[in-house]
């Protein structure tokens, strides 16, 4: 395996005595890497445990989630069922044509199935998950995202991880549904710093999320953490020519690709705190590379830019 830790030798960082390094998660499995893949390991467990076979989950038609879930049913013998968020190609929907995310879903086994807004909006609801196993029989249920309160527990797996092999002051992480920065908080257990980069423009409800979500998992909310939300270029998967253009630079300087949807504005926002002084000086940043690059074929396809 190649070494997941990575100097990051950036001006910026230098000029104000911050060491900066990169946990390069997407390194860590070579068909199911970063994030998504901690935050199904105790999922996947559970549902053997309990004699699923099955795997039903909801994400839109570009989700690293949906995608995730499909390779994990194709390596540990699962069945797995998306719901996805858009109208069935089949009726000659543009906006749901099979883009490369649903298309290597299915080509790991998934079953493709599409609800309209409406009914997507219920996907939390006991009904509604009622009604989906009155439809396909039994399945263990994986949220959107896949954030539980067994994510929690992959993702806090990463602490000690990094601890192993150095020293840090703070972890940085890219936030969409708040479990991943949730689930390192519960592994620094109050210690360490945390920082959290909204990829969402909304991304101010994220802190009810995160603090719902620790107090579920351990009990307590934590207070160890900062969440900032002015990074996110417009919103979720939105086109920002000035945010491809970082990710290019970066690539070359660091022989690192980002994705444009998580650690791109991770990144960009990391060292814009940097330089704003968020971090004090002789301090050491570690900044987590979740995966998530799959994301750069459905990029392509939609926008046509280069990554």
């Amino acid at each position: 395996m190649e070494e997941l830790l990575q100097e990051i030798d950036e001006p910026v960082a230098s000029a104000h005595g911050v060491r900066l390094l990169l946990w390069r998660d997407d390194l860590a499995h070579p068909d199911l890497p970063g994030n998504k893949a901690r935050k199904l390991k105790y999922n996947l467990a559970a549902a053997q445990q309990q004699g699923h076979h099955t795997l039903l989950t909801f994400g839109g038609a570009y989700s690293n989630h949906i995608a995730a879930v499909a390779t994990a049913g194709r390596l540990f013998g699962f069945q797995t069922i998306g719901l996805i968020r858009g109208d069935d190609p089949a009726q000659g929907a543009a906006l749901a044509e099979l883009n490369p995310t649903l298309a290597q879903a299915a080509a790991d086994g998934m079953a493709l199935h599409y609800l309209d807004r409406s009914s997507y909006r219920r996907r939390s609801e006991p009904d509604f998950i009622d009604e989906q196993l009155a439809r396909f029989g039994p399945v263990y249920v994986l949220p959107e995202g896949g954030t539980n309160a067994l994510a929690l527990r992959g993702c806090a797996e990463l602490v000690a991880e990094i601890q192993a092999r150095t020293d840090f002051d703070a972890l940085a992480v890219a936030a969409g549904t708040g479990g991943t920065l949730a689930g390192l908080l519960t592994g620094l257990a109050g210690r360490q710093q945390a920082v959290g980069v909204a990829a969402l423009k909304s991304g101010g409800f994220l802190r009810a999320e995160i603090d719902a979500l620790t107090q579920q998992a351990m009990g307590q909310i934590y207070t160890n953490y900062a969440l900032h939300t002015d990074y996110h270029f417009g919103g979720y998967a939105k086109n920002s020519a000035e945010l491809l253009g970082f990710i290019e630079q970066f690539r070359a300087r660091h022989g690192v690709l980002l994705d444009p949807i998580y650690t791109g504005k991770l990144l960009f926002g990391v060292l814009d705190l940097i330089r704003q002084g968020h971090f004090r000086r002789g301090s050491t940043v570690v900044a987590i590379h979740t995966g998530g690059l799959q994301a750069w074929a459905g990029w392509h396809a939609r926008f046509g830019t280069s990554g």
